[in-house]
């Protein structure tokens, strides 16, 4: 642990670094309940209540890789007629895998088995879609070291931690997709939707959707 503004307790360290490796962590997280508030907890509070949703699960797994020997990275998957994803991302061997808290199956955590985060990205592709059944994932950030935030105490703050979902937005993104590809996608059927919404969390306030998005909340897929 080499920065001073963790001001985890020992009581908290000792139960991340028992999560040990990526698997661990995302088994937590995937263990945790997933809650429709618009909140941006920090790590201590997802770990004091043991819920939260896509943007503070991320935040999550990166600080819960930190206590593990990894890098805190995290990764944005912006939407189109939908919201954003965001993923704690890691390298095993030179391979990118993620950890991530999700709504939905399929946009969970991933195994290090990609040689670029453009790989790892689309690995999203086919199961992002809305409630009107279009594939609407569109592109994806550099990776973002959330060791620039340890002034504002992004890993144990009682504030919200908004200021991270601000720079996000601010960062270069990557187009996945080329011209004219958009147009020509099909809708998701009916088995890969209910495979997708198996145990999903339901009844979001109006207000935690946004650009017409009938499913997902902000930063909540």
């Amino acid at each position: 642990m080499d920065t001073a503004n963790s001001s985890f307790t020992p009581a908290e360290l000792r139960k991340l670094r028992r999560l040990k490796n990526p698997y661990g962590i995302q088994k937590f997280i995937d263990d945790m309940s997933y809650h429709l508030e618009d909140t941006a907890w920090s790590p201590r509070l997802v770990l004091k209540h043991e819920s939260s949703h896509c943007l503070e699960g991320a935040l999550f797994g990166a600080a819960a890789l930190w206590a593990n020997g990894y890098p805190p990275l995290i990764l944005d998957l912006e939407a189109e007629h939908d919201t954003d994803h965001v993923l704690a991302v890691y390298k095993v061997g030179g391979h990118w895998g993620a950890i991530a808290k999700s709504n939905y199956s399929g946009c969970r955590g991933r195994e290090p088995v990609y040689r670029s985060l453009r790989e790892l990205a689309m690995s999203y592709f086919n199961l992002y879609f809305n409630m009107r059944r279009e594939r609407t994932l569109r592109t994806f950030s550099r990776p973002v070291n959330l060791k620039r935030f340890d002034s504002q105490h992004w890993m144990t703050t009682e504030k919200p931690l908004w200021f991270i979902v601000d720079y996000l937005f601010e960062i270069k993104h990557y187009k996945l997709l080329q011209p004219g590809m958009a147009r020509r996608l099909g809708r998701v059927d009916e088995r890969l939707f209910q495979a997708e919404c198996l145990g999903k969390a339901i009844k979001a306030p109006k207000h935690l959707l946004r650009d017409g998005a009938e499913s997902r909340g902000r930063h909540g897929a």
